[in-house]
């Protein structure tokens, strides 16, 4: 149960329920479908099918953009789909990833022999083609010089593993840094945000590869067990002769040293980031970059000498995410959250961990960048008696209970209704 996670963290407690109760309507409004086309409507279906993440925030966003937003990540989620298809021969993956920005203007292009799980992607590209094509000129511009661009990374890579670190800014560059900056495009294009916004590639590539080296360093053990290896050997190298081999229980304390070096190499795009957050002046469009940069940044706190990466998976709780969606929501909030968990990680570092001096000079930065000192930062914990926290735990609990069970049974005669 989510609630009895965040036992402890009564203002996540607080968040929870206040969520469960439609709190999350502030930051991720309900969509009209009823006024969609048949096509349109088919393709924000398969927005929800196939994004674990972005789906909520990307139907959050105001007017036409969210529109173009919405096709710009289903066919990268089409393209991609392509690149992780095992079962499709070189041959034959490569000129598709090289010509798929054509296939935009291909009425009828379709795949049937894919294999992953999100194939209906690329079974029904025709339906997300023509809603493409249905966008203004200014965002299909950037939707396909994107998809071009990323395509040949892709092939780049395919034959290629991450060898420098240079190399892993550059696979990160390809499959992330180009969605950002494609994004800062579309959000310029829309006018909803200065042209600056799209014209700095250099702060919108840091957005994308803040996110994927994330995405990267927890993903360690599952990509392992998948064959996959995306942290780069020069970094590994330094502490095991295999990448696989620092999962080894015996291996441990080299594995954390190769983790931190990892994750210290992340924290130097916060600085970017914040940068890049306080340029924005539409509200849709902070949240939707905001969010998920406080998710990253809290699962590399998580993530931060932690054994659990070579063991398991590393998650934020439930109500730590939900907190975190609910707060950050302007700049000083989320300058706040930075700090707060850069103070975590600062108070993780070894006194004999080989990156610690990278570590403490990035997290120096990080402080200054925020512009927020430690006394000057609002305290996000909440120091209650023990008696009224036993309280508040327990009505937290029991109105989880009962929402979750009025929700049930909501769904429950909403489906019986539709049969």
């Amino acid at each position: 149960m989510d609630i009895l996670k965040s036992l402890g963290h009564p203002e996540e407690i607080f968040n929870l329920v206040k969520f469960k109760m439609g709190g999350c309507r502030a930051v991720m409004p309900k969509l009209d479908y009823e006024s969609m086309s048949e096509s349109l409507r088919t393709c924000y279906r398969y927005l929800n099918q196939t994004s674990r993440s972005f789906a909520a925030v990307i139907q959050a966003l105001d007017g036409e953009l969210r529109h173009a937003v919405c096709i710009f990540y289903l066919v990268l989620r089409a393209l991609d789909t392509v690149e992780d298809d095992m079962s499709i021969p070189l041959e034959k993956k490569v000129p598709m990833l090289h010509d798929f920005h054509t296939y935009l203007y291909q009425a009828e292009w379709c795949f049937t022999e894919s294999q992953e799980k999100d194939r209906q992607v690329l079974e029904d590209f025709p339906t997300i083609s023509l809603e493409f094509r249905n966008l203004g000129q200014e965002y299909r511009d950037v939707i396909s010089d994107i998809c071009h661009r990323m395509g040949m990374g892709m092939a780049e890579f395919l034959e290629k593993k991450v060898g420098s670190m240079k190399e892993w800014d550059q696979y990160c560059h390809y499959v992330a840094g180009l969605v950002g900056i494609g994004l800062s495009q579309l959000f310029s294009a829309s006018q909803l945000e200065d042209p600056e916004v799209g014209r700095d590639t250099e702060l919108a590539n840091s957005m994308g590869l803040f996110l994927q080296k994330t995405n990267i360093i927890r993903d360690y053990l599952e990509d392992t067990l998948e064959g996959r290896a995306f942290w780069p050997q020069e970094a590994w190298s330094q502490f095991a002769s295999r990448q696989e081999d620092l999962a080894q229980p015996e291996e441990l304390e080299s594995a954390l040293s190769c983790l931190n070096l990892l994750v210290t190499d992340a924290l130097r795009h916060v600085p970017d980031v914040i940068s890049y957050l306080s340029r924005l002046r539409n509200q849709s469009v902070f949240n939707f970059c905001a969010i998920p940069q406080v998710m990253a940044i809290a699962t590399l706190s998580a993530c931060y000498n932690n054994p659990m990466v070579f063991q398991g998976v590393v998650k934020i709780r439930k109500g730590q995410a939900v907190t975190l969606m609910m707060e950050a929501t302007n700049m000083r909030a989320v300058q706040s959250i930075i700090t707060q968990y850069s103070q975590e990680i600062l108070q993780k570092v070894s006194l004999t961990d080989p990156s610690r001096e990278k570590t403490l000079h990035i997290l120096a930065l990080i402080r200054e960048k925020s512009s927020l000192s430690q006394s000057s930062v609002p305290s996000r914990s909440h120091h209650l008696s023990p008696m009224y926290l036993s309280a508040a735990m327990l009505l937290a609990a029991l109105s989880w209970q009962y929402l979750s069970t009025t929700a049930a049974q909501a769904q429950g005669t909403g489906d019986t209704q539709g049969h």
